[in-house]
C-alpha cells in the first residue's frame, strides 16, 4: 500500500496542540484537467534532453488563474504521456493544484526561470535566497497541493548551461557563501493551506517552507530525497500557528521537520510520522521569536543523524518551552537526543540573542542502539530544563552523554545513564515502568 493505514478520523483533541479540528483532507472537484504532453524516462527519473524547453508552465498557470475557489486544477497522465515540466507557478486563493496518480510534475533545470535577482539562481554568493520556488503561494487562504502523483525538483541533475547540479552547488557553498537553489514549495501568509497525499522528491533546497500563516496541514505526504543531498529539509514551519504534520514519511538529506522560530511559532502537532535518513525532528536553529505549545507523538526515527533535536546559539536564540515528545521510537541514530545551545557557533560570548530550552518533556521514548546524548543549556541563567518520563535506552553502555547547564528530572522508570557535568542538577524519582513497545513502529518508506 502506498500509504499504510491512514487514519481518517480526527487527531486526538486531548493531545493535539493545533487548535483546529484536523481530519484527513479530501480532494476537491476539478475545475480543469490537463493531460501530460511529455514522457518520463530512466525509470521516471527525468525527461529527454530534447523536451527541456517544452514547458507546461503557461497552461498550468492559466488554469490556476481561471479556477474558482474550492476547486482544483488536475494534472493527469494520458495518451502514453505522464510528465509535465514547469518553472515557477503561483497558487491562487482557495484553489488546489492536484497531481493525479501516475503523473509527474518536474521542475525545470533552467536557472533563469527562477531568478529573484538577475543571474542569481544557480550560483553561490554571499546573499543567498536568489531563486523562486517551483510552487509559490503568498496571501492565498484556503489553497492546497494534493494528489497521489509526484512533484520532482531533480536536484541531482545539471543546471542548464552549468557544470553543477543544484545539490553540487550546495556542496560548493560549504567552503563559504550561500547556494541559490529553488525549493519545491514556499508559502507565506497562506492560511489554512493543505498539502495532501503527494510525493515530493529531489528538491534543490528545502522541500516545503511555510511561514506567517494560521493553519497548515501536511497529511499523508511522502518526501524521498537522498541522504547526501545537502540542505534538503522536508517540512519547515516558520513563524506560524496551528500547524499539523501527520501520517507523513520523510527521507531526506537534512531536517525531516525543522520548526524555525524566526518569529513566534505555537500550537504545532507532529503526529503519526515515520522518519528515515536525515537530521531529525528539529526546532531551530532560529528560536529568537519563541516557540511553544508543540506536541510530537507516535514518531519513528530510523537511521538518522539526529533524533529529537533543539538547536540554536547566541546569535539567533530565544525561549523554547512547553514541548512534549510522546511515544517516540529511535534506532540506529548518531545523536538520538540532541539539545544544542551552541549550534554552528564559535562560543557563548558573541551575540545577544541567548537560547533557553525549558519545559521540555520526553515521555515513553525508546532508543535502540548507541550514539551520543547532548543535554546542553547555554549558561547559569539560561539552563536546559528537561523531564525524562519512562525514557528507555536499550544499550546504555554504548551511549556517550554530554551535559552542562541543565536541570534534569527523571521520573518513574530506570534512569540507566549517568548524567554529570558543569552546572548540572539531576532529580530522580525511583520506580518501575514498562519500556515503550516499538514493535511495528519502523515501517519501510512507501514506494
Amino acid at each position: 500500500m502506498r500509504l499504510l493505514l491512514l487514519a481518517a478520523a480526527a487527531l486526538s483533541a486531548a493531545f493535539a496542540q493545533d487548535t483546529r479540528h484536523v481530519t484527513e483532507p479530501k480532494f476537491p472537484a476539478a475545475c480543469a484537467t490537463l493531460t501530460a504532453n511529455l514522457g518520463a524516462i530512466d525509470d521516471d527519473k527525468t525527461i529527454a534532453e530534447a523536451d527541456e524547453s517544452r514547458l507546461d508552465t503557461g497552461r498550468i498557470q492559466k488554469a490556476l488563474d481561471a479556477c474558482s475557489k474550492g476547486q482544483a486544477v488536475e494534472l493527469r497522465a494520458g495518451g502514453g504521456h505522464n510528465a509535465f515540466l514547469t518553472g515557477p507557478l503561483d497558487l491562487r486563493a482557495g484553489v488546489t493544484l492536484r497531481v493525479a496518480r501516475g503523473a509527474i510534475l518536474f521542475g525545470s533545470r533552467d536557472p533563469r526561470l527562477y531568478d529573484l535577482r538577475p543571474g542569481a539562481c544557480g550560483t553561490v554568493d554571499k546573499q543567498g535566497h536568489g531563486c523562486r520556488a517551483m510552487i509559490n503561494g503568498a496571501n492565498i487562504a484556503g489553497a492546497g497541493v494534493m494528489g497521489e502523483g509526484t512533484i520532482d525538483g531533480r536536484g541531482w541533475a545539471k543546471v542548464l548551461g552549468e557544470k553543477s547540479s543544484w545539490w553540487e552547488l550546495a556542496e560548493q557553498a560549504r567552503a563559504g557563501g550561500s547556494q541559490n537553489c529553488p525549493r519545491i514549495l514556499v508559502l507565506s501568509h497562506a492560511d489554512n493551506f493543505t498539502l495532501y497525499n503527494v510525493r515530493l522528491k529531489n528538491s534543490g533546497n528545502f522541500h516545503v517552507s511555510y511561514a506567517n500563516g494560521d493553519g497548515f496541514t501536511a497529511w499523508g505526504v511522502i518526501i524521498d530525497t537522498p541522504k547526501n543531498a545537502r540542505n534538503t529539509d522536508g517540512i519547515d514551519p516558520g513563524p506560524a500557528t496551528n500547524v499539523t504534520i501527520a501520517h507523513c514519511y520523510i527521507h531526506t538529506g537534512d531536517d525531516q521537520v525543522a520548526i524555525k522560530a524566526g518569529g513566534h511559532v505555537s500550537h504545532v502537532t507532529v503526529a503519526h510520522n515515520h522518519f528515515y535518513t536525515g537530521h531529525g525532528m528539529s526546532i531551530g536553529s532560529e528560536t529568537y521569536g519563541g516557540a511553544d505549545a508543540i506536541r510530537v507523538t507516535d514518531l519513528s526515527i530510523d537511521g538518522a543523524d539526529n533524533g529529537i533535536r533543539i538547536k540554536s546559539n547566541a546569535t539567533r536564540g530565544g525561549l523554547v518551552e512547553d514541548v512534549v515528545y510522546d511515544d517516540v521510537c529511535i534506532r540506529d541514530t548518531k545523536n538520538p537526543i540532541y539539545m544544542d545551545s551552541v549550534y554552528e557557533h564559535v562560543g557563548r560570548d558573541q551575540g545577544n540573542r541567548l537560547p533557553q530550552f525549558t519545559g521540555i518533556v520526553l515521555k515513553d521514548v525508546r532508543v535502540e542502539g548507541g550514539g551520543k546524548i547532548t543535554l546542553q543549556g547555554f549558561d547559569e541563567t539560561h539552563r536546559l530544563g528537561m523531564t525524562f518520563e519512562n525514557v528507555h535506552f536499550d544499550s546504555p553502555g554504548e551511549l556517550k552523554v554530554l551535559a552542562e547547564h541543565a536541570i534534569l528530572k527523571f521520573v518513574p522508570g530506570p534512569t540507566q545513564v549517568s548524567v554529570t557535568g558543569e552546572d548540572v542538577k539531576v532529580e530522580t524519582t525511583p520506580g518501575k515502568a514498562t519500556p515503550n513497545a516499538c514493535t511495528d513502529k519502523f515501517l519501510a518508506l512507501p514506494r
